[in-house]
């Protein structure tokens, strides 16, 4: 029986989860707005400290609506290096939001730079001819990093840093709540100061499908406008939101994840692996041969993926301390 560890994305809907789904109360969103849709959208803006919030189908289109609001043709956004918006969503930054990126080096560690380069990178040049620098991109948890969380205190340097700059910020939270597990916050702890917020449920949370953007009313007026143009125009899209309801009633359960993790990363290095150890959900791994190695694993029954050259794992509600334990002993056995 393989045992996926590709993705906290593979978790599949549990009854209670189906059942909820099955007995949303329902309405046309486009028209009247879904009762179960904005049940839920009021309670993410509640978790993450922002007035309202809009429900998406993806958190690579929450990103790109609240980018899409921001930027306007010659802008430039900063944003860390190896950042979700930068590797993995296509060039929609660039090629729909008619952004530039700037991808900012790590100098504070995994995942995040000192206030000192954005404040660096941000300074205006007073040159007509220069890309005009009005957005930062945070990232939390840093999925690129390894899952690294940003505690609270140095979100607020890095957003004061950009503040100061004329600068908006927008955080994708796509594992925020990993992050307010692992550091003891609440979310709202750690969107602070920030314009918008993308937050997805169906990572570690368990949905089968769903994200949301966050911030201002007026915001979530223009999101919605943009969710429009890019196709999201939900309908009875409370079947969805039932789901996210129940997912964010497990947030707690993100804890077993990082014991699982942490397991994982333990018994690899007692093997002499060559691990980062992790502060979240997710697990890499250096190894000489990463196509060699996905292979190797592979015929283990051991699934996992590449991730800036090295091997991820990432662990979930659907793999259980057993499971762990099992994928050691494949390890183990066939070394």
């Amino acid at each position: 029986m393989p045992i996926d560890l590709r993705s906290d994305t593979v978790t599949r809907p549990d009854e209670r989860m189906t059942a909820a789904m099955a007995a949303a109360e329902l309405g046309d969103d486009v028209l009247d707005r879904d009762p179960t849709m904005r049940k839920l959208e009021a309670r993410i803006a509640e978790l993450l400290g922002t007035e309202e919030a809009l429900w998406v189908p993806s958190g690579t289109m929450g990103n790109l609506i609240a980018l899409s609001v921001h930027l306007q043709r010659g802008d430039r956004f900063l944003a860390p290096r190896k950042a979700h918006v930068l590797t993995h969503e296509l060039g929609s930054a660039a090629w729909l939001a008619s952004g530039m990126p700037e991808p900012l080096s790590w100098d504070a560690g995994p995942g995040r730079p000192t206030p000192w380069l954005i404040r660096s990178e941000a300074a205006d040049t007073g040159r007509y001819d220069a890309l005009r620098t009005n957005l930062l991109c945070l990232e939390n948890t840093h999925n690129g990093a390894g899952g690294t969380a940003v505690p609270p205190d140095e979100h607020a340097q890095l957003v004061a840093a950009a503040k100061d700059n004329g600068l908006r910020v927008h955080v994708d939270g796509a594992r925020i709540f990993n992050a307010a597990i692992a550091l003891g916050v609440p979310p709202a702890a750690l969107t602070v100061g920030a314009d918008t917020v993308q937050t997805c449920l169906s990572k570690g949370l368990g949905a089968p499908v769903g994200s949301a953007v966050a911030g201002s009313s007026e915001f979530v007026e223009q999101a919605r406008r943009m969710r429009k143009m890019l196709g999201g125009g939900v309908r009875q899209g409370g079947v969805l939101a039932a789901a996210g309801l129940v997912a964010l009633d497990r947030t707690e359960r993100l804890r077993t994840d990082h014991d699982n993790a942490k397991k994982l990363a333990e018994g690899l290095v007692e093997r002499g692996w060559n691990i980062t150890s992790p502060q979240t959900n997710i697990v890499l791994a250096s190894v000489p041969d990463v196509q060699h190695s996905l292979e190797w694993l592979r015929g283990l029954g051991v699934l996992a993926v590449p991730m800036g050259g090295r091997l991820r794992f990432v662990t979930h509600g659907d793999v259980s301390s057993a499971d762990i334990d099992e994928v050691l002993r494949r390890v183990e056995q066939s070394a």
